[in-house]
């Protein structure tokens, strides 16, 4: 009798045991990482068919959670600022961050690397210098692309339509981007290659309503533009909306940098000549894997190139 009592309470330790086993297993099961991602503006297209990106990545690996937050215009600093401090305050796994102004973000990402989350640069290079002032490594890791040898090829493909000595202007993005900086300086070698004419070189902020003014008014000073780059394809939306509003539509070669869908309808009806593709639906994914890497225990740093190409008519087929 004593023996048979004595199986019995095994029994019932062991099958105990088994169910806050499984229940253990299926709390380790709920709890995956989360992952902070920190975009720019929304309203965007660039930026939009980035998060949508991310989360079909997010749903198809399975593994993680991912919290998306954009900005709601580019200069909108303080939201990406106050998103990374709460992602931060709620700990979370990893943050990967496409910075809006290139020195004003780095304290935060001191504050998060200091708070042992991971933090993964992609898109837009922080500054260097501002790095190393906050006491961060100067090659930081950096997941994107070559901004200023895809504004390069395009200003070529521009040189090649509009030949040596053409009058252009370009529409920079925002003066605090590093990657602005470096779409200008791209576009600037090809406007010596060619031995451009360059009319006028002002910002537009990112912005599609902005550019379109800004454009409204070179069209008055300069009206014998021939070409325009514009830094991002939001602002070669608001560019081709003043062309087509002076009557020049089709006189004045318009490039830009993004390959939106509206932009790709642009090229197609010839009211654009080109734009630079540089997978915006990949980019913030591809970020996140690096990120995994790095939880993983790899150290990395410096740049992970992601491609950039030309997009024109003969493209979209």
């Amino acid at each position: 009798m004593r023996k048979i009592l004595t199986r019995k309470i095994c029994t019932a330790v062991l099958l105990a045991a088994f169910v806050l086993c499984l229940g253990g297993a299926a709390f380790a099961a709920q709890k995956k990482p989360v992952v902070g991602l920190v975009m720019k503006s929304l309203a965007n297209e660039f930026f939009k068919t980035m998060e949508e990106g991310a989360r079909k990545f997010a749903a198809e690996d399975g593994t993680f959670e991912l919290v998306p937050v954009g900005m709601n215009s580019e200069t909108d600093i303080d939201t990406q600022i106050n998103a990374v401090e709460n992602f931060i305050s709620r700990k979370v796994d990893m943050i990967v961050l496409a910075p809006a102004d290139s020195v004003g973000l780095v304290p935060s990402v001191k504050k998060a690397i200091d708070a042992g989350i991971p933090v993964v640069n992609f898109d837009v290079t922080l500054d260097k210098k501002a790095l190393k002032d906050n006491g961060l490594p100067g090659d930081f890791l950096f997941v994107g692309p070559d901004n200023e040898e895809g504004s390069y090829l395009v200003g070529k493909f521009l040189g090649e339509k509009l030949g040596k000595g053409a009058k252009v202007i370009i529409i920079e993005g925002n003066p605090g981007a590093d990657n602005a900086t470096q779409r200008k300086n791209g576009f600037m070698k090809s406007v010596a290659e060619y031995g451009f004419k360059l009319l006028a070189s002002t910002t537009a902020h990112w912005e599609t309503e902005e550019a379109n003014t800004v454009m409204t008014n070179l069209l008055t000073s300069h009206p014998d533009i021939q070409g325009v780059m514009c830094a991002n394809d939001s602002m070669a939306l608001g560019v081709v909306r003043a062309i087509e509003a002076a009557g020049k539509s089709g006189q004045i070669q318009v490039v830009g940098f993004d390959n939106i869908g509206a932009c790709q309808t642009l090229i197609k009806e010839g009211k654009m000549l080109a734009t630079v593709d540089q997978f915006g639906p990949e980019m913030a994914a591809n970020a996140i894997k690096v990120g995994f890497r790095i939880i993983g225990g790899e150290k990395l740093s410096g740049w992970s190139k992601t491609p950039v190409v030309v997009v024109s008519a003969k493209d979209l087929k």
